[in-house]
């Protein structure tokens, strides 16, 4: 039978539009299928291209969801494992678990849409699902190498160390065998001896009170002395009973032998646990120069004296009066009114809180909501004052710069997690004073406290680094070593570098952890001016530059990169070969 031209047409129409309404869509960056979407880009990626971008460093801080995500598609038939026959549709805050009509157990409990639930417990968990993206896949090669080694080692070397432990173990166990044996036969006895002893003497002693009621009960009066000489001898005739320890009986000090329990006790070590790491030696590296990431302009201060990064989109900035929290647009977020007057004055721990000093130089805290200041340092002596200050990621302690006015000498003092002091660098190992004037302070990857230290009096200064402990490494004055140096904002990457923005070149130079200059890595600009602050972003391996007087502009620089062998593109393969592999698409997915 033969269709008519217009039913034909009707039903390919059809067929066009059931299938266009199924089609998967592409990712924008292969053939592969797309599974997940770019909201920052944006862009549609397939899995292996996702994996790539949330590594990248250009791309590490971009907000990546899946498909289901972008849609907002929920599923609501998981079955409930209590009731088969029926479907998840509340969710029960008190138990932190789904729950069905028929789950009784959950009715009288404050209960939620488990849709609603949902979306909440996506938002709260992004920076746990953004490491795991960004940080752990990136990790994942290198860290599986390692432990792949240690798999065939570890049983090889384990084995005679368990034979050891085994063998200390049986002798332990033969010497408090000992020592039970002797307690049980030589010192329990005593102990009964002694009871039995005692309650003879409380006996005799009950007997002679009988004896003493009867004679003055009884006894005539005319024989009172002769009866009470006889009981008097009797008394003394009497044998006294010692109890004395006869040590000689005890053989505990020949079984218990405190060399063997200590030798066996002391061989046994344990190891504290803790993540396997990987040194960013091996997973960054520098790039051919600075590229340009942002520039944004913050509005409410007139330069960009100093700057505290909290994010990858959100910074704390000050200039000479003003102190605010702007995000990447460059909009204020939040203003502190009582920060002093000066330059390095704040400092962001792990929590996302605010350490700065106030106008009364004391050292106080903002909570990461913005609504609780508390004093965390309190002024206590009129002669020092702080001037710049720094919280320590490695250890949690807080550096702070200090200047005293009437001796126009520096110090840096180290407080612990609770406000008290614990350490005071100020003098050489000849006695003679590290600082003038402590302006900006860091610490490096080793511990070392790096302090920019700028002197008025001369109009120059220098980066002075000391180990952890306080002992001076030594002292930069410039490139070339001994020209004049006038040091402001200074910072540390993930390589050790040292960054110290230099006021007389209008540039940024950079150093290594030993003092030795490598590159001016930035140069004054004519939009920009010199720079003048320094921060690093440890998330997403970013420079943030601040400029000098009157240009409130800030720049994001990128000048590290991951290495190219750990990308997917470059993995090692099992076999050795390191040789470029294209990522793997199936690009003859079939499509309904």
């Amino acid at each position: 039978m033969t269709q008519s031209p217009h039913i034909m047409d009707t039903a390919s129409s059809q067929y066009i539009t059931a299938s266009s309404s199924y089609r998967v869509h592409l990712c924008s960056k292969c053939p592969g299928d797309t599974a997940y979407h770019c909201v920052s880009c944006p862009c549609d990626l397939c899995p292996q291209c996702k994996e790539n971008h949330v590594k990248d460093l250009q791309t590490i801080d971009h907000d990546v969801v899946s498909q289901c995500d972008k849609i907002s598609y929920i599923p609501t038939q998981e079955i409930c494992v209590r009731h088969p026959s029926h479907v998840y549709t509340k969710y029960c805050e008190p138990c932190q678990v789904p729950a069905c009509n028929n789950c009784q157990t959950h009715r009288k409990h404050t209960q939620i849409d488990v849709k609603t639930a949902y979306k909440t417990k996506r938002q709260q968990h992004r920076g746990t699902i953004h490491t795991i993206r960004s940080e752990a896949l990136f990790y994942r090669p290198v860290l599986l190498t390692g432990i792949k080694a240690d798999v065939k080692t570890c049983h090889t070397e384990f084995s005679p160390l368990q034979s050891e432990m085994l063998t200390k173990a049986q002798r332990l166990k033969d010497l408090i065998d000992k020592v039970v044996y002797d307690l049980l036969n030589y010192v329990l006895c005593y102990f009964d001896f002694k009871h039995r002893c005692e309650k003879q003497k409380i006996k005799m002693i009950r007997h002679i009170v009988r004896l003493r009621r009867y004679e003055h009960r009884y006894v005539q009066p005319a024989f009172t002395f002769s009866v009470l000489q006889f009981l008097s001898f009797t008394k003394t005739a009497l044998p006294h009973i010692h109890l004395t320890l006869h040590t000689s009986q005890l053989s505990m000090t020949e079984s218990l032998n405190k060399e063997d329990v200590m030798e066996s006790l002391s061989a046994i070590q344990i190891t504290e646990r803790g993540n396997r790491r990987v040194g960013n030696q091996c997973l960054l590296k520098l790039t051919s120069g600075a590229e340009l990431h942002q520039s944004l302009t913050v509005t409410g201060v007139v330069g960009c004296d100093h700057i505290s990064c909290v994010t990858s989109d959100r910074v704390w900035v000050s200039d000479d009066d003003n102190l605010i929290l702007t995000d990447i647009t460059g909009v204020p977020l939040h203003r502190v009114e009582d920060s002093c007057r000066g330059v390095g004055l704040h400092t962001v721990n792990s929590e996302s809180e605010l350490i700065y000093i106030d106008r009364n130089f004391n050292i106080n805290k903002l909570s990461k909501d913005m609504k609780t200041t508390t004093t965390f340092i309190e002024r206590t002596d009129s002669t020092w004052r702080p001037r710049c200050v720094y919280w320590s990621p490695s250890t949690g302690d807080l550096l702070v710069g200090m200047y005293n006015n009437d001796t126009y000498t520096g110090k840096v003092t180290r407080y612990n997690q609770s406000g008290q002091l614990t350490q005071t660098i100020q003098y050489n190992n000849t006695g003679r004073g590290l600082y003038g004037i402590p302006t900006y302070i860091t610490e490096n990857n080793n511990g070392d406290v790096v302090v920019s230290d700028y002197i008025y009096i001369s109009k120059s200064g220098t980066v002075v680094v000391t180990e952890r402990g306080g002992r001076h490494r030594f002292s930069y004055t410039g490139h070339p070593s001994g020209s004049r140096l006038v040091p402001c904002g200074i910072c540390t990457d993930a390589l050790s570098h040292i960054l110290v923005c230099d006021w007389r070149t209008n540039t940024v130079q950079m150093i290594n952890k030993d003092g030795r200059f490598l590159s001016h890595l930035l140069t004054k600009s004519q939009e920009m001016g010199g720079p003048y602050s320094l921060s690093y972003d440890v998330n997403t391996h970013r420079l943030w530059v601040g400029s000098m007087y009157n240009n409130n502009k800030v720049r994001v620089y990128r000048y590290i990169t991951r290495q190219d062998a750990l990308t997917d593109e470059h993995r090692p393969r099992p076999d050795g070969d390191t040789r470029y592999t294209a990522p793997q698409h199936n690009s003859s997915t079939k499509r309904r």
